[in-house]
């Protein structure tokens, strides 16, 4: 008796998904994974928000010419450039901040936003030894309106502090982008009970 030759069925091929786990499990698991990264990959490419980026000056800034007299003033905030500027004495606040490349512009990927709608504020600080006091001076004005009464001759002294910031209303994108994630995390949570 000759032996029959077996016939071996095919093999199923095996799944990708782990035992337990439902492909519509693993995309919300993905999905989440994806929305909870994306903030750190941003913050690791160093493109964060303008709006988020405050930082005081790194460096100085030298305006003034060798051997003209000059005030040492720091802009901080939402500017192209921000630092310690060395500028000519009676230098004037809007000169200033075309020095630092004027205000930052509040775009991504994915959006430009329109100029006429965004308001800028700037604050002028200063401490005075005498009286141990901090004044503030502030001026807040929108791109497309001329320049408050008095910034344009607002002159500049010594060791003053320059914050500019860049605000605008939120849109309905950034309602969105913040609801979005938590209903979504939401119905991946409840997913996740059910199936325990």
């Amino acid at each position: 008796m000759t032996p029959k030759p077996r016939s071996t069925p095919n093999p199923t091929p095996k799944s990708f998904v782990p035992h337990g786990f439902s492909p519509v499990m693993l995309i919300a698991i993905a999905t989440l994974t994806f929305l909870f990264l994306s903030p750190f990959q941003k913050f690791a490419q160093g493109q964060q928000a303008p709006g988020q980026q405050f930082r005081m000056g790194e460096r100085i800034i030298r305006v003034a010419e060798p051997g003209q007299l000059a005030d040492s003033v720091n802009v901080w905030g939402d500017v192209g450039s921000p630092g310690r500027y060395l500028v000519p004495k009676d230098t004037r606040l809007p000169q200033l901040i075309s020095y630092a490349f004027g205000p930052g512009t509040l775009s991504n990927q994915q959006t430009q936003l329109d100029w006429s709608k965004m308001r800028i504020e700037v604050n002028i600080s200063e401490y005075s030894s005498d009286s141990g006091m901090e004044t503030l001076t502030q001026f807040k004005y929108r791109m497309n309106e001329p320049l408050p009464e008095g910034m344009r001759k607002f002159k500049l002294e010594n060791n003053q502090v320059v914050a500019l910031q860049v605000k605008r209303r939120p849109s309905i994108i950034d309602y969105a982008q913040v609801i979005g994630p938590i209903i979504s995390l939401v119905a991946t949570s409840i997913i996740l009970v059910e199936r325990l």
